[in-house]
């Protein structure tokens, strides 16, 4: 899948997950085979004034790319700004975010707000294609809700201002992310517009990717909640998708072997203190199923500092 000039290979990506996406798991998903990868969605306001916090999401490195880089907001011209200064700090490409349902960004306008106001939509979306040389890119849902449907009319409007490429999320900002993902409004974008769509939505089997292609016909696959503590998922559906052939699902020691690194990364990444309390909900998921967790959970949960993480990690292998 080409996006602008840039060549995402393999075309099953990493979703923006707000609170999720830091460098480390990106990093651990990269190594995995997802063929692009996005960012939280970090504040145009955040970056316009040069907020400290929001300059700590510029965490990405040269072993991610290419690195998608998520802004948010509803004011044109601060998006045109701080799309200038993402390109500024290296990202590959920039992408909008048109569908965040949480209530404290759609009241800005900015998220799905803006799937509700298509004039403010298209402002944003053309001062960010003409403040920047790398490809833009938009983020959207299939719509409001089941009776105001607007992937397809976004789309025709994000290809005719020179965006890139479209991903749709096939719920609507009222769902959330409950319910079922509708793929049939993914593949009614795709015939609407000549830019490539990449679908997302209950991705979380090499079927279901696979499924979602040849159901759709999107051009590729963006994985998000299914890649929790499962980042060998990319590598299990490309190799799905290119052979036919199901690889096994990872050891429990595997899984513990992950999250460790995981924990590393995160530590190196944010400190121990604050790298510690980021990762106790996410370790929850490599160790989901595994018999005999459930005391180890409570103390991962409670862990103060690496080596009590470490040690519980080591105890439930043993």
């Amino acid at each position: 899948m080409r996006i602008g000039t840039v060549e995402i290979s393999p075309a099953v990506v990493l979703a923006p997950m707000a609170g999720i996406t830091n460098h480390s798991f990106r990093l651990i998903c990269r190594r995995f085979g997802a063929g692009a990868v996005w960012t939280d969605m970090i504040s145009s306001y955040g970056i316009h004034y040069k907020n400290a916090k929001t300059f700590d999401m510029f965490d990405w490195t040269d072993e991610e790319r290419p690195v998608v880089v998520q802004i948010f907001g509803a004011d044109p011209d601060v998006m045109g700004t701080a799309a200038r200064l993402v390109e500024e700090a290296g990202a590959d490409i920039i992408d909008i975010n048109l569908g965040c349902p949480v209530p404290k960004v759609r009241k800005t306008g900015a998220g799905a707000g803006l799937i509700e106001d298509f004039d403010t939509a298209r402002k944003v979306m053309a001062s960010v294609v003409n403040a920047v040389k790398v490809p833009v890119t938009v983020k959207t849902r299939k719509g409001i809700d089941d009776q105001r449907i607007t992937a397809p009319d976004l789309a025709r409007i994000a290809e005719d201002v020179g965006v890139s490429a479209i991903s749709i999320h096939g719920r609507t900002a009222e769902q959330g992310y409950s319910g079922l993902a509708d793929w049939q409004v993914i593949a009614e974008t795709k015939k609407v517009v000549s830019i490539p769509v990449i679908g997302n939505g209950d991705i979380r089997s090499p079927e279901d990717a696979k499924r979602m292609l040849d159901e759709t016909g999107c051009d590729g696959v963006m994985i998000g909640r299914g890649s929790l503590g499962n980042p060998w998922l990319f590598q299990r559906t490309v190799h799905y998708i290119a052979t036919g052939e199901l690889l096994p699902e990872p050891s429990y020691n595997e899984r513990i072997d992950i999250a460790r690194e995981h924990l590393r990364l995160m530590v190196d990444l944010l400190g121990e203190d604050r790298g510690i309390r980021e990762m106790r909900g996410q370790i929850a998921w490599y160790i989901k199923n595994i018999p005999g967790v459930a005391r180890w959970r409570q103390v991962m949960s409670q862990a103060a500092s690496i080596s009590e993480m470490e040690n519980a990690l080591s105890d439930i292998c043993s």
